[in-house]
């Protein structure tokens, strides 16, 4: 995130224009127009919740405010967090993420308008990630390969705690992350069939992705491993159709490693 050195004085005026909008709007959005700062009466209220399929994959069961965690590999999990934070009521914001299947977001049951989106947050993506702390429950920050320097994660994530927020990272390197959490897909589901458990045993040009396995890998600062598997799975047709992750019934349930 290295800063330029012969810019225009009129662009950080025009960009700190940006942000003051953008301030205005989180604002407004998290009906606190004349104090943006979260404020968490409810010790409940604390974690932010995650499908039920992978609570337990997680220290608290969800994501805790003032807490980051960094997310890689398939973007389902990634989608269905998003989902079931703004299904609860509460908002998320997503920055540098123009090609996120919102669709998708609406098919795991998220409330598209609870969700406020910068694809393009220019220069400075964790500057304008630190703004929607100002109003966000959620924010999630792709870094498009980014490593962010220690000192600039610190002075954000004193941030999160003032505000009470949680950042979800990916896409990126984040120094001091509270959790790391790693998806990749174990077999795919096949329709129709119900003995069609991967593409593998499918027949070409017949049916279509019902869903699919997911390994989940959560890794804590203090170095703790838990890894669970949770399906993904798609039901019905167009306006029809739902998507729900659920606990995997045909392997381990969880194994813990230090």
């Amino acid at each position: 995130m290295s800063e330029r050195g012969s810019e225009n004085p009129g662009d950080h005026r025009s960009a700190d224009s940006e942000l003051d909008r953008l301030r205005r709007r989180i604002a407004a959005m998290s009906g606190r127009p004349d104090r943006p700062v979260m404020e968490v009466a409810d010790p409940a209220d604390e974690v932010l919740p995650v499908p039920a399929a992978m609570a337990d994959l997680l220290p608290r069961g969800g994501l805790v405010r003032g807490g980051v965690l960094t997310i890689d590999g398939a973007r389902s999990v990634l989608l269905a967090v998003i989902a079931s934070v703004s299904a609860a009521g509460h908002q998320v914001g997503l920055v540098g993420m123009p090609n996120l299947n919102l669709g998708a977001v609406a098919e795991l049951g998220g409330d598209l308008a609870r969700i406020a989106t910068v694809p393009d947050p220019g220069v400075d993506p964790v500057e304008v990630a630190g703004v929607l702390l100002d109003g966000m429950d959620l924010v999630v920050l792709d870094l498009a390969g980014a490593a962010v320097p220690p000192s600039r994660t610190r002075v954000m994530m004193g941030r999160l705690r003032k505000q009470k927020s949680a950042l979800m990272i990916t896409g990126g390197s984040w120094p001091g992350a509270h959790l790391r959490l790693a998806t990749e897909i174990v077999t795919y589901r096949h329709l129709p069939g119900a003995d069609c458990t991967d593409l593998a045993t499918a027949r070409p040009g017949v049916g279509r992705i019902g869903g699919m396995t997911l390994r989940l890998t959560v890794a804590d600062r203090g170095h703790r491993h838990v890894v669970g598997e949770i399906d993904l799975r798609t039901s019905g047709f167009g306006a029809g159709r739902q998507v729900e992750l659920v606990a995997s019934t045909t392997r381990p349930r969880l194994a813990v490693a230090n």
